[in-house]
């Protein structure tokens, strides 16, 4: 149809057409959601589907819903600068929407959203298109919308302390990929949001977050060669590292809420996640072994081989 036809649409206030089926609207919209025209794909095709979702036009189809949209994930899958990453991204954050009704309504089974889950992290793990804002192309954003995936399966019943550990394991993967982007359209927030989706099901104690987040903190220190760095650092895998543990560390020091639009969230998000202040001092730690010339210890004991001093000229910050 044409972008007039979908125009009329949403002015008449987003009702499915009655003058086709069902099933043609959707495929074409889906398919749009791949469309380089950031008017057809973000004012039109992903307004409208997910207004049908929320509106429950697909509570009886979810599943076969959810399975036309996972393909998308792996449509270009290993391109980078070109426009299929579009068809990825959208289908990511089309199916969190997806998996966010279920989490209202409990009606797919365990093996449905698991299978959708696989799809989701095989997919994240191997983006190379990490772009956020593409001229003339509107929002890319593969990396933001992934996390609103992983966020999205983080609050499913059936993610337990076993699938939410590997969405951590995920998400460590990703942020330590090496990658030539720097991020800056808030994909460190919306991935540290994530991770406080995880917590809040407060299934995952400090034996397991800890260790993660050492993972990460070695992703921060500069590698050294008798002494010396061998390359430019930080990286923009160390930075976007940086930016994803200090967004951690604020979110976990301010507190986060959960969507107004999401039944359930009010209740997940009332309290803190259990074992907040000895996250917090882990978090911190990480930080602080990033420059340890900088920062006072001042909650746990001085790690022995930390400099007492400023760094080295080779180490500065220029």
């Amino acid at each position: 149809m044409s972008e007039a036809y979908w125009q009329a649409v949403v002015r008449t206030g987003r009702q499915v057409p009655l003058d086709r089926s069902l099933d043609e609207s959707t495929a074409e919209l889906v398919e749009m959601l791949g469309h380089p025209n950031p008017r057809l794909r973000e004012d039109l095709a992903y307004p409208l589907l997910t207004t049908w979702i929320s509106a429950g036009v697909y509570d009886d189809l979810l599943g076969g819903l959810g399975d036309g949209v996972a393909p998308g994930l792996r449509y270009g899958l290993g391109h980078d600068g070109d426009v299929s990453v579009v068809r990825r991204s959208y289908s990511a954050l089309l199916l969190a929407d997806i998996v966010g009704r279920d989490n209202t309504l409990h009606v797919l089974p365990s093996s449905t959203v698991l299978g959708w889950g696989d799809r989701a992290t095989s997919w994240y793990v191997r983006e190379l298109d990490h772009r956020g804002w593409v001229p003339e192309q509107g929002w890319a954003h593969a990396i933001a919308h992934g996390a609103d995936l992983l966020a999205a399966l983080a609050r499913s019943r059936h993610f337990d302390r076993l699938e939410l550990t590997v969405l951590l394991d995920v998400i460590a993967d990703r942020v330590l990929t090496p990658t030539s982007y720097v991020w800056r359209h808030g994909e460190d927030d919306r991935l540290a949001y994530a991770v406080m989706t995880a917590l809040h099901r407060n299934a995952l104690d400090p034996s397991i977050v800890e260790p993660w987040l050492a993972r990460l903190g070695a992703g921060v220190r500069a590698p050294r060669t008798r002494g010396y760095l061998d390359d430019e650092w930080p990286s923009p895998t160390a930075k976007n590292t940086s930016s994803f543990l200090r967004a951690l560390h604020l979110q976990l020091a301010l507190g986060v809420q959960g969507r107004a639009d999401l039944r359930g969230d009010a209740e997940l998000f009332a309290e803190q996640p259990a074992h907040r202040a000895d996250l917090l001092l882990a978090v911190l730690d990480q930080i602080r072994g990033e420059s340890p010339w900088l920062y006072r210890q001042t909650t746990r004991a001085r790690p022995l081989d930390a400099p007492d001093g400023p760094p080295d000229n080779d180490t500065a910050v220029q």
